[in-house]
């Protein structure tokens, strides 16, 4: 009720899409849109695509259930880190150690809060080349050892194994997730670029050597198959905007999913697809009576410049006569876009300009374009999209006071 209070406020009385998180009470708020809005036309296809799912909170469910399987390795490091960091002299002593072992890395040991895996992945990032530096320390202060025992334990040399492989690992889904949170640039078309790499990074992480490795690329893909392994839970909508990228088109979504998944399940995709995409077409497609009012018969023909008004006078006649015939078809504009070679894969391409320039070409599906490309597929800035539940305050942050807190 609130959104749809604001957005009358606005005067917005049109809804393409909407982008929540997973929760279920989105569910039900996109619901309660639709309802309203229906009976206002102010639905794409009586809201057929109203509810899109935000990538980015996907992406973070998959990588805490990752995060479940290596946690004793980061709790170690997380223990080390925090020892160093807990006081002035520590880390004085440490920064010391760093020079002697000649270490040349310019980042200092940050600690991760827990409830944001992305801090996870900058503590592990930057505590994995200190290990000669910890090394040293222990050496130095005889309580370092004695205190991490009696938390979770000693770093071995596994942990700093499991931690380089973990960071090396969890890069891919960080960029990923930034990726998908930019806010200055197309990103629906590359929805399925990204879920491509995920798809590929957990394949491969199932066939590595490390048992642990094994346990939790095999989680994290149970996990992500229940998100995008269900079609009917998909908005095709993002599939439609990688379409809409001139080189991807269909021969490439159909190349990627056959790739991914079975051929049936490949094969009932992109028919699913094929049938959105013609439909949302035919949507953006101008009434037949608007296109033959606007190439009507000129009824008054000036005297100046007699032979123009004439060509366009019979230009005018022959379109309407086509038009009467059915010799024009409007989704051969559709036809022609899918049947041309796709422009090749270039990092600068810019999808907005190219659209632009065809809009002459392609005038119904430029403005099919301009729509569908301008949908974020994430909900929020990349910092929040690494939460994975409410905050808390842990032990080292009690003494906060409530208003500070």
């Amino acid at each position: 009720m609130a959104i749809e209070k604001c957005l009358l406020n606005w005067g917005i009385d049109k809804l393409f899409t909407v982008t929540v998180d997973n929760a279920s009470s989105n569910d039900v708020a996109i619901g309660y849109l639709r309802k309203k809005f229906n009976p206002r036309r102010g639905l794409v296809q009586h809201g057929k695509y109203l509810h899109m799912r935000c990538m980015a909170h996907i992406v973070n469910f998959i990588v805490v259930e990752g995060l479940k399987e290596m946690n004793k390795s980061v709790e170690r490091v997380r223990g080390a880190v925090r020892y160093v960091r807990q006081s002035p002299a520590r880390l004085q002593k440490f920064k010391e150690c760093v020079v002697v072992e000649n270490i040349e890395c310019k980042k200092m040991l940050c600690l991760d809060v827990c409830t944001r895996w992305n801090s996870t992945y900058l503590m592990l990032d930057t505590a994995q080349n200190f290990e000669r530096a910890f090394e040293r320390f222990e050496e130095q202060d005889t309580n370092f050892r004695v205190e991490l025992e009696r938390g979770e334990g000693w770093h071995s040399v596994d942990d700093w194994a499991n931690v380089r492989n973990l960071r090396d690992f969890l890069e891919h889904f960080y960029e990923v997730t930034l990726r998908i949170s930019g806010t200055s640039y197309v990103t629906s078309n590359n929805f399925f670029d990204e879920l491509f790499e995920i798809d590929i990074l957990l394949r491969d992480a199932q066939l590595n050597s490390n048992v642990d490795f094994n346990v939790m690329a095999i989680k994290m893909k149970e996990k992500y198959d229940k998100y995008w392994g269900d079609i009917d839970k998909m908005n095709l909508l993002i599939f439609v905007a990688c379409v809409l990228d001139p080189r991807q088109k269909l021969k490439y979504l159909e190349f990627a999913h056959s790739e991914m998944s079975s051929f049936e399940k490949a094969c009932e995709m992109m028919q699913k697809l094929k049938e959105s995409l013609y439909e949302l077409f035919d949507e953006y497609k101008p009434p037949l009576h608007n296109t033959c009012s606007q190439t009507s018969v000129p009824t008054h023909v000036s005297l100046d410049k007699p032979q123009q008004k004439m060509k366009r006078r019979m230009q005018a006649l022959y379109k309407k006569h086509e038009l009467e015939i059915g010799g024009e078809d409007k989704t051969s504009e559709l036809d022609k876009y899918l049947a041309e070679a796709n422009e090749d894969f270039v990092e600068d391409f810019d999808i907005l300009l190219w659209w632009k320039v065809n809009s002459p070409r392609f005038p119904i599906l430029s403005k099919m374009a301009r729509d569908v490309l301008v949908i974020p597929i994430s909900t929020v800035a990349s910092e929040s999209a690494f939460n994975t539940r409410g905050r808390v305050l842990d032990q080292y942050r009690s003494s906060l006071t409530p208003k500070i807190v």
